[in-house]
């Protein structure tokens, strides 16, 4: 059975900081961390040269994020945060009680955010997928890592304003 590819939200600012970034570590950071790798190379032994695993783990790294990038923007839906309608959906922002305490976050990307300093949920998060299509006002249960049920009452949704 294949997999069906998950569709993120983005503002058209994410996707071009997104794209811009991609832009930079597949041409720029390439050339960069090639050229570390080959003056590390010229160093010598290769089992004790640190500098040249270093380089090596950074570039495995860089080529991870290039991969998710592209994976993330070839699947991602483009435009504006989706209008509040009172329901948790992606792009939203939500007040919630959760485990007695109140919290406002945004569910979606990570990506979508920048740099707010608002926490975000995926959907597929334990939290996102418990509150997923739920209303102002409507309450759900999720368990937590640590095997926790933990309560969630949704207080507020909101249009995403991208700050």
């Amino acid at each position: 059975m294949a997999q069906e590819a998950t569709v993120t939200w983005l503002t058209q600012e994410a996707f071009d900081r997104l794209a811009g970034e991609l832009e930079e570590l597949s041409t720029t950071g390439r050339e960069e961390i090639a050229k570390r790798i080959e003056a590390a190379r010229e160093e010598g032994d290769l089992k004790e040269n640190g500098g040249y695993h270093a380089a090596k783990d950074e570039q495995g790294k860089q080529e991870a994020r290039i991969r998710q990038l592209k994976e993330l923007l070839r699947t991602a839906q483009v435009g504006e945060a989706p209008a509040s309608k009172g329901i948790v959906e992606s792009g939203t922002v939500i007040t919630a009680v959760i485990a007695g305490d109140e919290e406002t976050f945004l569910i979606g990307s990570r990506e979508i955010a920048g740099d707010s300093e608002l926490d975000v949920f995926s959907e597929q998060s334990p939290l996102g997928a418990a509150i997923l299509g739920l209303k102002e006002g409507e309450s759900a249960s999720y368990t937590a890592p640590n095997g926790r049920e933990i309560s969630v009452e949704v207080r507020k949704v909101e249009t995403w304003g991208g700050q």
